[in-house]
């Protein structure tokens, strides 16, 4: 009798039963043999991190890690890296993958974007610094120049010329500033001193625009008075002054100085004073 033919209930059971069990060694073969075999179950790979990597590079070094890439349609750029370098990457480094995953890429942009230059001229170089960041700009040289305002912006420069509010330069591009030194560049004749008293003498300085420096004082006191002659040349006579008056100082008379310089001043300073009039008090 053959096995296919259905004579009772028994043999129906029979049947079914072993049409449910050719079901489960099936479902048994696919699902634990078949398919680890056919999709590599249980072994990963490790993404490598292909940040920086130019895309000539990339088949290569995906291949021999028997992985893929593409590359998305967002662009982006960074001064530091190479035109065509990879910026972004997914999934991420280190991350487990099967073999053969493709790899999406964000390339760097083969040229750089154009950004409106910002106004940094009358700020100071703290903003500066702010701002060129926001605008994705670089800062290079800073050179001061004699000029009142003390780190304050008077040119902005990139490649050796001047760049003006609004000009469109590249992404990136290196900033230099030129920028006031606190000093100024006015430029003045230092006072004669010799004779006055010490407070004549202070308010003289001041009243100048230059800085009071070290007062020394001598128990002896000899002013040197130049002359000049018709001739050009100059003659020198010492005189003494009043106790309590200056003899020296330092620049001389007549010197060119800047604004903010410091004088020095020597003054006369006997053990006891001389009421006697000197050349000078005549």
């Amino acid at each position: 009798m053959s096995i296919f033919k259905v004579n009772s209930w028994k043999d129906l059971a029979l049947h079914a039963f072993i049409i449910i069990g050719l079901g489960v060694v099936f479902i048994f073969i696919f699902f634990f043999i078949y398919l680890p075999m056919s999709t590599n179950h249980g072994e990963t790979i490790t993404v490598p991190d292909v940040r920086g990597i130019t895309l000539d590079e990339l088949d290569d070094f995906l291949g021999m890690r028997d992985l893929r890439y593409e590359v998305t349609a967002d662009s982006g750029f960074s001064a530091s890296l190479p035109p065509l370098a990879v910026l972004k990457q997914f999934p991420q480094p280190n991350a487990k993958v099967k073999e053969n995953r493709k790899i999406y890429v964000t390339l760097n942009a083969e040229r750089a974007p154009l950004v409106r230059m910002p106004k940094l001229v009358s700020g100071s170089v703290k903003n500066a610094q702010l701002v060129l960041k926001t605008y994705d700009l670089e800062l290079g040289e800073i050179t001061y120049v004699p000029d009142l305002a003390l780190n304050y912006v008077l040119e902005q420069r990139t490649d050796g010329r001047e760049v003006l509010e609004g000009e469109r330069i590249p992404k990136g591009s290196i900033i230099d500033l030129v920028v006031g030194d606190g000093l100024g560049k006015q430029s003045l004749e230092s006072p004669n001193l010799i004779g006055l008293d010490l407070e004549s003498a202070q308010f003289a300085i001041v009243g100048s625009g230059l800085k009071i420096g070290e007062t020394k004082y001598e128990k002896e006191g000899v002013a040197v008075i130049e002359t000049e002659m018709e001739d050009g040349t100059f003659t020198y006579k010492e005189q003494k002054v009043s106790p309590g008056a200056v003899f020296k100082q330092r620049p001389s008379a007549g010197i060119r100085m800047r604004l903010g310089q410091m004088v020095d001043l020597w003054v006369y300073s006997p053990d006891s004073l001389n009421t006697n009039p000197t050349l000078l008090d005549q």
